[in-house]
């Protein structure tokens, strides 16, 4: 199996939310609600046979960029993924403040 990213275009409409997202070669969530699907082993093979949705469940600052870390509500797998200039700012606060919560509410 090769570990060397495969870049990929592909648009593709959204199965959490519905919206038609363009594709540009590293996009590999939905710009709106931050949900992807499970379909890399490494990133852009498409050779996961699990298929499920992968929800955002935090918000990681890792240097200079923020991550969003997956979690597939299928198998339990956790991937990370840099959040683009294109998602909704909106969406990556919540997650960030829901997040918090909740380990706030495990203290």
């Amino acid at each position: 199996m090769s570990q060397k990213f495969q870049r990929k275009v592909e648009d593709f409409v959204c199965e959490h939310c519905g919206a038609e997202v363009k594709g540009n070669g590293y996009t590999n969530h939905c710009p709106k609600c931050l949900w992807c699907k499970h379909v890399d082993v490494f990133p852009g093979d498409r050779k996961e046979s699990c298929g499920g949705m992968m929800e955002p469940i935090r918000i990681e600052h890792v240097g200079d960029r923020y991550d969003v870390i997956h979690r597939c509500v299928v198998c339990g797998v956790e991937k990370r993924n840099r959040v683009s200039s294109d998602d909704d700012f909106n969406v990556v606060a919540k997650i960030a403040e829901n997040f918090a919560k909740k380990e706030t509410q495990n203290k």
